[in-house]
């Protein structure tokens, strides 16, 4: 049995399945490599599903952190600490927004803006009470708590997690006419993914959301916009939604805010919004901890450069232009995305998803399946040219064999 065999087996002995990595297992990494426990090197085309925009241990973001780590790392909300209130200030200013409600995961930032919405339709808007409805998007990931899963329609997501929480309504992704439909006077948001990453990196139609952004605001109803994964540089914008040059209510943060370096996620809003809140009335421990907001604030100095964005429409623009190659070909039927962040549909005729996964593995290259017979390319942002084209060429020799 290899080293490789060993770890994987004492891993899946003693922790609950609830992942099916693939079989490799990473001792390092750095930039857009990462490096396994028996020397070998892998191309990083994943990213952490965009945790890592900025690449594995970016020398700004791991100084930021250790100079945190020796001043000060927790205090609770109980106290102030001196990092708390440039973060907030820095992020809403980044968004365009008024005030940040910081939390740690992505799944907290969703189940927080969704309190966010009850608590606003009941306060503001004159809902009655327990009377409030949200409507959200078929295929949507906004993570994986108890009430998220209830507006799933992902049957992996909920098989055996109910009784699920009412209060949402489900309308297909992209279409209007039904999103309009399903408005009513007790409706308090509508939850979107600018793009839907886990159902296979699914762009809206074109003027989709800008004009769900009419609708909403001709409603009086939140439009919540999570960007959890297409924030932060990853589709060329800072935020997916600037490609139609659409504002939401509220922008949901994670995953590439801690760097890939701490879990930190955050609620931006306006004060008419996020001002609803009293003391006691929502928390967190770790929510907007010093070490948390250290890091956040030296990746929000890095994305006001805009090279990142910058990045990542000039490498997207390329990456979509060589996998659009593929399609035609036999093995790929269809390639969508924006930016540095594709999903490639194989044909089932040539493997599933998880099978292409495992071979390009063994050429080096690490992408991770979804749906069965997608895969997600999302490399880090700081991915050089060449790297990308290593990668892409491997992708090729998989799909030719």
């Amino acid at each position: 049995m290899t080293t490789t065999e060993r770890s994987i087996a004492a891993a899946e002995a003693h922790s609950a399945h609830n992942y099916h990595p693939l079989p490799v297992v990473v001792a390092s990494a750095e930039g857009a490599w990462m490096t396994d426990i028996e020397g070998r090197r892998f191309l990083d085309m994943l990213a952490g599903y965009s945790a890592l925009n900025f690449g594995h241990r970016n020398r700004r973001l791991i100084d930021a952190a250790k100079a945190q780590l020796e001043r000060v790392t927790l205090t609770s909300r109980a106290f102030h600490h001196d990092r708390f209130a440039d973060f907030c200030t820095q992020l809403a200013e980044l968004c365009g927004m008024e005030m940040v409600l910081p939390m740690n995961t992505g799944a907290e930032a969703v189940e927080t803006a969704i309190k966010t919405a009850r608590k606003w339709g009941y306060r503001v808007k004159g809902v009655p009470d327990g009377q409030a409805k949200i409507v959200v998007a078929r295929n949507n990931f906004h993570g994986r708590t108890t009430t998220i899963v209830s507006f799933s329609t992902d049957p992996e997501a909920r098989a055996d997690y109910g009784p699920f929480t009412p209060g949402f309504e489900i309308v297909p992704y992209g279409d209007l006419t039904a999103l309009e439909r399903a408005l009513t006077e007790n409706t308090v948001a509508v939850l979107l993914e600018p793009i839907q990453g886990e159902a296979g990196v699914l762009v809206p139609p074109a003027g989709y959301l800008p004009a769900v952004r009419e609708l909403t605001r001709a409603r009086n109803v939140l439009f919540i916009a999570d960007e959890i994964q297409s924030g932060l540089g990853r589709t060329g914008r800072t935020f997916a939604c600037e490609h139609e040059d659409v504002v939401p209510d509220m922008y949901l943060l994670g995953k590439a805010l801690g760097g890939g370096v701490v879990p930190v996620s955050a609620v931006v809003s306006s004060r008419e919004v996020l001002g609803v809140y009293r003391p006691g009335e929502h928390g967190s421990t770790f929510g907007g901890n010093p070490l948390a907001c250290a890091v956040a604030l030296e990746v929000i100095a890095m994305l006001r450069t805009g090279e990142f964005q910058q990045r990542a429409t000039e490498l997207g623009e390329h990456l979509h232009a060589e996998l659009g190659l593929l399609v035609g070909g036999g093995a790929v039927d269809a390639v969508r995305g924006r930016g540095l962040w594709a999903g490639v549909d194989i044909s089932p005729r040539h493997g599933t998803g998880r099978q292409i996964s495992e071979k390009l593995m063994d050429e080096g290259v690490l992408v991770k399946d979804t749906h069965g017979s997608t895969i997600r390319l999302a490399p880090p942002l700081v991915i050089s040219k060449e790297d990308l084209d290593w990668g892409l060429d491997r992708l090729r020799a998989v799909l030719r064999g």
